[in-house]
């Protein structure tokens, strides 16, 4: 089962401060970890630590869906969870070494700790995370509905454009030639950049040859087993990017 996912790193790294923020103030005032009694400077520190952990962990997930996604093309419920599951192992393991640090001496063993600790902190934190995940969504949408900016090695070379009207790129030399939609007219600008800078600045492409690059949301079809057709316009896929279209 397909689901959307945004695998922009900087909007889930927004969510990752809001957790740290979340984990400081539930660790302060809950003490989840307390042992018999801790001053006040203590436990300051033992909740920085607690919500950095939280920090860490979410923030190396947002690299690692990134690198999934894009290289599957697709998030499916199967990659949702699993990404859940990697987050909370590494969370409990970093947190349980903050446990049976110096800083706290706790007694629990990993299993006590695991039941008696972190399921409830998981169960916590887990509707907080679907809820930020589910808004990181409204993010990209809103981004993707803004013009971005496409520009070359010269002054001149530039072109402003909605993401929607982006239908393809491919290679002229040293030059790109970027197809683009007018109202129902397909027009076409040159601009010297290369391919590689494209996909760089814009993710949301997809590369189908080593000289073209294509907006997914504008493909139609195949027309044969090395054609696709497009908006208004047909390109050639070679055998080493053909699973970036069998995704789609």
């Amino acid at each position: 089962m397909k689901i959307k996912l945004n695998p922009s790193i900087e909007h889930h790294t927004i969510i990752a401060i809001v957790l740290m923020i979340w984990a400081f103030l539930f660790g302060f005032l809950a003490r989840p970890f307390e042992h018999g009694y801790m001053d006040l400077k203590i436990w300051l520190k033992v909740s920085a630590i607690f919500s950095i952990a939280i920090f860490v962990s979410y923030f190396i997930i947002a690299i690692l869906q990134n690198k999934i996604y894009n290289y599957l093309k697709k998030w499916s419920i199967i990659h949702e969870v699993s990404i859940y599951i990697i987050l909370f192992c590494f969370y409990t393991l970093l947190t349980f070494y903050l446990y049976r640090s110096s800083l706290i001496n706790g007694f629990y063993n990993f299993n006590e700790f695991f039941f008696e600790i972190s399921i409830n902190i998981v169960l916590i934190v887990t509707p907080i995370i679907i809820v930020a995940r589910k808004y990181t969504l409204k993010l990209i949408i809103k981004s993707e509905e803004e013009s971005i900016i496409i520009k070359g090695d010269n002054k001149l070379d530039i072109l402003k454009i909605k993401p929607s009207n982006l239908v393809c790129i491919s290679n002229a030399q040293n030059y790109v030639e970027i197809y683009y939609l007018e109202g129902e007219d397909l027009k076409t600008k040159l601009i010297r950049s290369s391919l590689k800078k494209i996909l760089t600045d814009f993710d949301f492409l997809i590369q189908i040859h080593r000289s073209h690059l294509i907006n997914p949301t504008h493909f139609q079809s195949w027309k044969d087993s090395n054609t696709i057709e497009l908006s208004k316009i047909e390109l050639p896929v070679s055998k080493s990017y053909k699973n970036n279209v069998l995704h789609l």
